[in-house]
């Protein structure tokens, strides 16, 4: 009997271990992992969008109603011109132009052979405008796509708004040169001589919460906008709260001591800084 016990006990060992190594190996495959950050395009919302101007790279949908053979998928060449349809041999001039402009030129083209054609164009891909793309003191840096006109409060808000660390300045660079400038507006020359590709330009974050003005500009398809840090400031001495205080725009040295909790009773009526700098300062 004993040793039929033995055997017995030992199979159910066994099965026990894997029994609970299976279970082990089950919850260890249905618990989630944390998924690695990854920073993503943002999304812009449409308005204004029926206003786009056509670009290289831009893919338009063209269809002719009736004659489904003449139907396709075109692509702006690098020129700026619709090349490739059907039975036309002149390109037909895209760039900076409206998907209705162009639309009204391929109904012209195809007119010469179809009797009162009816064509549709409409725009698949937009292609020719690079993200611009903001870092720095926001939430989330974000590459965002420029399928409109965006101003500068639009960047900042699409990447969550200011972090505590911001300083005063924006600071925008223009990586290439602007491809349909507005009317009024001088065109970027692809020439070193007037171009401001490659220049900085600083605005105050003060002006851009006014709103409106030149506090706001028009963010450019390929522009690098940096939200600069505010330099340190540490605060020391006989205030009530000795710390470290972030520099930000117009900030004076009362109301840097002020953030630190303001004088105690036993401080004197001076402040002592280092110059040239604002970077320590005591009461005493």
């Amino acid at each position: 009997m004993k040793k039929i016990l033995i055997p017995l006990v030992a199979l159910f060992g066994c099965y026990t271990v894997i029994s609970v190594l299976a279970q082990s190996q089950s919850q260890q495959q249905s618990q989630p992992t944390a998924p690695a950050y990854q920073p993503g395009s943002a999304s812009i919302d449409e308005q204004g969008i029926r206003g786009y101007r056509l670009g290289p790279g831009d893919i338009l949908d063209v269809r002719i109603w009736g004659q489904s053979d003449l139907n396709s998928m075109v692509e702006i060449d690098e020129d700026g011109n619709v090349s490739s349809l059907p039975f036309i041999e002149d390109p037909i001039p895209a760039k900076c132009r409206t998907e209705k402009e162009v639309q009204k030129s391929v109904t012209d083209a195809y007119a010469k052979y179809l009797v009162k054609p009816r064509v549709s164009v409409r725009i698949a891909e937009r292609k020719s405008r690079q993200p611009a793309t903001i870092w720095g003191a926001v939430h989330m840096s974000q590459r965002v796509p420029m399928i409109r006109r965006i101003q500068l409060h639009e960047m900042v808000a699409v990447a969550g708004g200011f972090t505590d660390t911001a300083g005063g300045t924006i600071q925008i660079i223009h990586t290439i040169p602007e491809l349909c400038p507005e009317p009024g507006e001088v065109a970027t020359q692809k020439t070193a001589q007037g171009s401001d590709v490659g220049q900085l330009q600083s605005y105050k974050i003060s002006a851009l919460r006014l709103g409106g003005g030149d506090g706001d500009p028009f963010v450019r398809p390929g522009d690098i906008v940096y939200v600069t840090q505010g330099d340190l400031v540490f605060v020391t001495g006989l205030v009530n709260q000795p710390q470290s205080v972030i520099i930000r725009d117009q900030m004076t040295l009362t109301g840097a001591i002020a953030r630190a909790g303001g004088p105690t009773r036993l401080a004197q009526k001076k402040e002592r800084c280092n110059p040239p700098a604002l970077r320590y300062c005591r009461c005493r």
